[in-house]
C-alpha cells in the first residue's frame, strides 16, 4: 500500500498544498485563497476542508496518510506555537494542534516558511544529496533557512536563519520592516536592489538605461541592465552581492554548511548573480579553500510544499 504525506505552504495571498508519496513523488498540487480577515480564523478550517476533499477525490483513507506538514511566515517554536504571524493575522496560537484537531487527529508538524523551503530544497531541489545547507531566498525580503544533519535549525526563539536581518551597514538611516537599520534585506532583496539603484541614480549624473524606467524600475531591470554592461546597474548589483558575500561568509564561519542554495525572484538572474556572490564570499573566507559551494534553488514556488511534506518524514 502506498503511503502519502501532505505539504502546506501558507502565504499571505494563497495557500499552496501538495499531495506526495513518501518517496518525494508529487501526486497532486493545488491552491486555495488565504482568508486573512478576522485574524485569519478561517485559514485552518479552509485547509482542513480542502485536504479532506482531495483525499476523498483520490480515494485515500486517513490510514494511508503519514501526516501533514505546514510552513507559515513567522517564528515557530518546537511545539508549533506562534506568538505572531503578521501577514496572516495570527496571534498567540498553536496552528499545529488546531489543524490536527480539524483533521481528526492526523499527525501535523509545522515550521517557519523559509526554513521549510530550505528543507524542501535539501530533499528534492538544489541541495539534494546534502545534509547540511543554508538556503537564502531573495524576494521582496531576504529569507533564510538552516539545515543541519538533515533537520531545521530553528533556534531557541524560532529566529534561526533570519539572515535578512543581520546588520551589515552602519551608515544606513532608513529603517527595515523589522525595526532595525542596515539589515541585509535593505540592500540585497528585490526591494533593496531597487532602492539602492534609485539612490545611485540620484547621486550620479552618468548615463544609465535605468533612468528611463522611472518609478516602474524593478530588480529585474537592474539585473538585466547590469548583465548588459550598464555601469550604474552593475554598481548596484555589486553592492548587493558584496553584502550577501559578507553574510554568507559569517554564516559559513558559524555553521559550515556543505552548500548555500539561492532562491527567490532575484535568483532568476542565474549564474551571473551566483558568480558575483561567490567572488565576495570567497574573498571573505580566506581561512580555507574547503568551503560550501553556491547553487541555485530548483523547486521555485514549490519548495514550501516539498519541505512541509518532508517535516512529516523526519
Amino acid at each position: 500500500m502506498d503511503k502519502y504525506c501532505i505539504g502546506i505552504d501558507i502565504g499571505g495571498t494563497t495557500v499552496k498544498l501538495g499531495l506526495f508519496l513518501t518517496d518525494g513523488t508529487v501526486v497532486d498540487k493545488w491552491e486555495i485563497p488565504t482568508r486573512t480577515e478576522n485574524n485569519g480564523d478561517q485559514i485552518l478550517p479552509d485547509i482542513a476542508a480542502s485536504i479532506k476533499e482531495k483525499m476523498a477525490e483520490k480515494g485515500i483513507s486517513p490510514e494511508e496518510v503519514e501526516g501533514a506538514g505546514m510552513g507559515f511566515p513567522g517564528p515557530v517554536l518546537s511545539d508549533g506555537y506562534v506568538e505572531v504571524c503578521v501577514n496572516i493575522g495570527w496571534h498567540d496560537k498553536n496552528p499545529q494542534e488546531e489543524l490536527s484537531a480539524l483533521l481528526d487527529g492526523m499527525h501535523v508538524r509545522s515550521g517557519n516558511d523559509a526554513n521549510v523551503a530550505a528543507l524542501g530544497e535539501m530533499w528534492q531541489g538544489g541541495g539534494k544529496g546534502c545534509r547540511n545547507l543554508v538556503a537564502v531566498t531573495l524576494g521582496t525580503g531576504v529569507g533564510g533557512g538552516v539545515i543541519i544533519d538533515g533537520k531545521i535549525l530553528a533556534g531557541t526563539h524560532g529566529t534561526g536563519g533570519e539572515i535578512g536581518h543581520i546588520h551589515v551597514r552602519d551608515e544606513e538611516t532608513e529603517y527595515c520592516n523589522c525595526g532595525g537599520q542596515g539589515c541585509l534585506e535593505q540592500v540585497a532583496s528585490a526591494t533593496g536592489i531597487v532602492r539602492e539603484a534609485k539612490r545611485i541614480l540620484a547621486r550620479e549624473d552618468k548615463p544609465s538605461m535605468l533612468r528611463e524606467k522611472g518609478e516602474k524600475l524593478t530588480a529585474k531591470d537592474v539585473l538585466d541592465a547590469a548583465k548588459a554592461g550598464d555601469e550604474l546597474a552593475d554598481q548596484t548589483v555589486d553592492t548587493a552581492c558584496r553584502y550577501l558575500g559578507i553574510v554568507l561568509a559569517q554564516v559559513s564561519m558559524t555553521v559550515d554548511p556543505e552548500r548555500f542554495v539561492i532562491g527567490g525572484g532575484v535568483s532568476k538572474a542565474g549564474k551571473f548573480l551566483v558568480d558575483r556572490i561567490w567572488k565576495y564570499y570567497d574573498h571573505y573566507t580566506p581561512i580555507t579553500t574547503k568551503k560550501a559551494d553556491i547553487q541555485l534553488a530548483q523547486l521555485g514556488n514549490d519548495a514550501g510544499i516539498y519541505g512541509a511534506a518532508k517535516l512529516i518524514l523526519g
